[in-house]
């Protein structure tokens, strides 16, 4: 199949992420204040419960990837997923801030994890079913860009909604999600053909299997890796909000402010994360953004909350910058490096056919991540008597050992071209 690049098509396909990205952010910014302030949780309890959309995905996103590889429709093989999951998701995060018990919150929230898990592997598997090797960090950059912008929408704007009334950033995001599923179904075409060989049909855990018992170990060291620094950068986002208020001292809206500008800085590195990749390589970049992330995670242990809440000046859209606000900003310069060009590197070390499996290992592992960073800090939290500085110490541990495996990797960099491959505006 002879793929060509398309800028605007795949910023098109990017509405897909930035659905997800509104729906997680808004999810991860209020529903741990919800928990402990509505429902009164410990923050053990609020850790667990806030893995439980990992838990979800654990179970449902890789099988979904290898059950997309395989599926064949009219209108493709990933687009059936999004027609389901994305209203239902849209439907249940907009009643999740008005349940006012326990039960029906949880039934909320339960319902928009499944269908979220539902249809999130197969809209980012479309990225490389349309794009060639070469161009995959790129795309990636563009489509990690999209979703940054949902998540400054969901953090700034949302926050200035918050203070009007906590239901509106849920229902704004519920609108938001609609608008991007509709942008992917109108604009995007599914490619029409497929690799066929003998090969065994896509599996996730025949595909899981082989990987483990490959001679070279490129594969299972950046699995691993991508584990290790999801577990760091999941335990502390898990916790922020209530680090920002319990620590720092701020409102609950500055907290989802902060996570704003670290999710600013990331969308202006987007797409130069995916340039950078393509020119020294994806290995290295990596690597320059976990030794960049474990700093600021470090800064914000080390720093007084006294001092990290200095405020240093006021920007128009970002608000009131304080000290660790321009670590965050760092941070988001760092993580952008990191997560544009790991997806990249995992789909390259596989063929076309498989890329739905492929794609869905890589969320198994940065789910399992996204399990246990949360439940750790949650007990860490809890032991220390309530000091939320302590979620900072988790991180640097888990983002050493990511880059202890990277440096084994030797694979995953762009694949050569075979075909003449043409860019088109």
């Amino acid at each position: 199949m002879n793929k060509r690049f398309s800028f605007g098509k795949t910023f098109l396909l990017g509405f897909g992420f930035f659905g997800v990205s509104v729906i997680w952010s808004v999810y991860n910014a209020y529903v741990p204040i919800f928990l402990a302030n509505k429902f009164h949780l410990q923050p053990v309890l609020i850790g667990f419960f806030m893995t439980l959309d990992n838990i979800a995905a654990l179970l449902i996103q890789p099988p979904i990837g290898a059950w997309s590889d395989r599926l064949r429709t009219p209108i493709g093989r990933r687009i059936p997923f999004i027609l389901i999951g994305a209203p239902l998701g849209a439907l249940a995060f907009g009643l999740i801030p008005i349940q006012t018990i326990l039960p029906l919150f949880v039934a909320c929230t339960s319902t928009l994890l499944l269908s979220m898990a539902l249809w999130r592997t197969p809209v980012i598997a479309l990225m490389p079913d349309i794009t060639p090797s070469r161009y995959r960090s790129q795309a990636n950059g563009i489509i990690n860009f999209m979703g940054g912008i949902g998540a400054i929408i969901a953090f700034l704007y949302g926050a200035d909604l918050y203070d009007l009334n906590p239901a509106y950033p849920f229902w704004l995001g519920s609108v938001l999600v609609i608008f991007a599923s509709l942008m992917v179904l109108i604009f995007i075409r599914e490619p029409k053909e497929f690799e066929t060989t003998d090969k065994t049909d896509p599996n996730l855990w025949v595909s899981l299997k082989k990987v483990w018992s490959e001679q070279e170990k490129s594969p299972l060291r950046i699995l691993f890796a991508i584990f290790c620094w999801f577990v760091a950068y999941n335990a502390i986002e898990a916790f922020f909000t209530l680090y920002a208020v319990n620590h720092l001292g701020m409102a609950e809206s500055d907290g989802a402010r902060l996570l704003g500008q670290l999710s600013l800085f990331f969308v202006l590195m987007a797409l130069p994360a995916g340039l950078i990749g393509g020119s020294i390589g994806r290995r290295r970049t990596i690597m320059i953004g976990i030794v960049g992330l474990t700093a600021c995670m470090v800064a914000m242990f080390a720093t007084p909350a006294e001092t990290l809440s200095i405020s240093l000046t006021r920007l128009p859209v970002l608000g009131n910058v304080p000290v660790v606000g321009v670590i965050l900003m760092l941070a988001g310069i760092s993580w952008a490096l990191i997560n544009i060009n790991s997806l990249p590197m995992v789909v390259d070390m596989t063929d076309d056919l498989h890329i739905g499996t492929f794609t869905g290992l890589y969320y198994l592992f940065s789910t399992m991540a996204a399990i246990l960073g949360p439940n750790v800090n949650g007990l860490i939290i809890q032991l220390s008597g309530s000091n939320y500085s302590s979620i900072m110490v988790i991180g640097p541990i888990f983002m050493v050992l990511a880059f202890i495996l990277m440096v084994g990797v030797r694979r995953g960099e762009a694949k050569p071209r075979v075909t003449a491959v043409q860019a088109q505006p």
